[in-house]
């Protein structure tokens, strides 16, 4: 499985349905889910963004697919980070020779 962060500031629509978002978040694990990923963490951040999880996927194509579906919602606006783990930072480190 791939990981990713995703960085997440609500629409104004998204903004002024807030109360509804919880119901929004457990749809998205839902919807990830069924397509093969999970969340692994989810926060509510102070700053420049208004969320981030960590989530996995099978492929870059399901987390695309998974951010597309997300935007068409009209609710947020995503930011995606491909997140290599520790081991494989050292194993592409280690290949520079």
């Amino acid at each position: 499985m791939t990981s990713y962060i995703v960085l997440m500031n609500w629409t104004e629509q998204g903004a002024r349905n807030v109360r509804d978002s919880p119901k929004r978040l457990d749809a998205a694990r839902k919807q990830l889910g069924d397509m093969g990923g999970s969340f692994k963490s989810f926060y509510l951040t102070m700053g420049e963004y208004d969320m981030v999880a960590v989530v996995e996927a099978p492929d870059d194509a399901v987390l695309a697919r998974f951010s597309l579906m997300l935007a068409a919602s009209g609710n947020i606006r995503t930011r995606t980070l491909k997140a290599f783990p520790e081991f494989a930072y050292r194993e592409i480190i280690a290949s520079l020779g």
